[in-house]
């Protein structure tokens, strides 16, 4: 298992280092800070609607050998979630085979194939649970045909925690997610259909000994190029809808109260 951490780290450092090296050679970027709004969000054995204030900062680009994306959320949530705060960071790059080897690989709806390498990281100070999560990720990726993108991932997921209530860092079963993520625009109308939808295995036994269960985590948006209406300059300004569905939240099973999160949100965008 440490072995295959090491492996993972060296992986995403290589990919790391492969972008610092092709800093000046960005063929396009864009960075973004936004905010959102929901009060439907649930949490795992408080079983109530809780509100949270989202506050993101976004970045993407892409270079001469792929993609990469770089999100943190700040999180802050009512008195039913003990006012608590989370930080929520995560990084992908995705090293573009065809690129990199000078060879067409499209095949049919597929425009190409590539190695998606990263970790999320997340950190909160509610008193029942106090999260301290740590994952790495690595896995194929298909890019497809459409306008805009949609990339297919399958990824295999380290995780580890080290919540309240245990003396050590807890590793969990090394797992499986199927990850799809787009950004598709409605013709020429402003509006743009984005999101991502995660399948994510069973991790084994939690830190507490007990049975975990197979996720699935889908966040689709609505959203309006406003900079555009206004004058402000393309998608510079961006509005919509969006709503998240979240069954067997962080693996837990569908018994637990609040396993299950079905969460309305307003979302607004400043791109620069």
């Amino acid at each position: 298992m440490q072995r295959s951490i090491i492996a993972t780290w060296i992986l995403t450092l290589g990919a790391a280092t492969a972008v610092m090296q092709q800093a000046n050679a960005l063929e396009w970027s864009d960075t973004s800070v936004g905010y959102r709004y929901g009060n439907k969000f649930e949490e795992p054995f408080n079983g109530q609607d809780i509100s949270k204030h989202i506050v993101n900062l976004t970045h993407a680009d892409g270079y001469a050998w792929g993609t990469n994306y770089l999100n943190l959320d700040i999180l802050k949530s009512d008195k039913t979630d003990n006012n608590s705060t989370e930080a929520y960071l995560v990084y992908r790059n995705t090293l573009d085979i065809g690129k990199i080897s000078g060879k067409d690989l499209s095949f049919g709806p597929v425009s190409g194939a590539g190695l998606t390498l990263g970790f999320d990281w997340n950190t909160k100070n509610d008193p029942g649970y106090s999260s301290h999560k740590r994952m790495l990720v690595a896995g194929p990726t298909l890019m497809m045909k459409v306008p805009g993108f949609l990339n297919i991932s399958l990824l295999a997921l380290q995780e580890s925690n080290y919540p309240v209530g245990i003396n050590s860092r807890y590793t969990y079963k090394t797992h499986a997610m199927l990850d799809i993520n787009w950004g598709i625009p409605i013709a020429n109308s402003g509006w743009a259909f984005e999101g991502y939808m995660n399948y994510i295995g069973a991790k084994g036994k939690d830190e507490f000994g007990g049975d975990t269960s197979p996720e699935t985590d889908i966040d689709a948006m609505l959203m309006y190029d406003l900079g555009t209406k206004m004058g402000w300059g393309k998608n510079k300004v961006r509005v919509g809808v969006e709503y998240q569905y979240w069954r067997n939240k962080f693996g837990n099973q569908p018994q637990v109260a609040g396993s299950l999160a079905k969460t309305p949100m307003v979302r607004a965008e400043y791109h620069f």
